[in-house]
């Protein structure tokens, strides 16, 4: 059986993928919490700081960046050595 030598891209089981997708979730969930269930005595607990709201969009800038950088540099899986040499 003829097998393709080219080296191929992780993809969807790249870690980095994963690790945007659950810190984008959690940043989407705090961004849209912050900007509609924050109320005026939470806001005083906190300084008159909206912390949902920016740790959300610091989440989603980290996210972004992730995803940026797994399509910028993919890794690449190298072909399967399967079947040459010594068994």
């Amino acid at each position: 059986m003829a097998e393709s030598k080219t080296p191929k891209k992780a993809g969807v089981f790249d870690i980095r993928l994963i690790i945007a997708l659950l810190i984008g979730g959690y940043g989407l969930v705090l961004t849209i919490m912050g900007i509609g269930f924050t109320t005026e005595e939470e806001l005083a607990k906190a300084a008159d700081v909206n912390i949902n709201l920016w740790a959300g969009i610091g989440m989603l800038v980290f996210a972004a960046l992730f995803l940026l950088w797994a399509k910028v540099r993919p890794i690449v899986v190298p072909p399967s050595s399967e079947g040459e040499g010594g068994e």
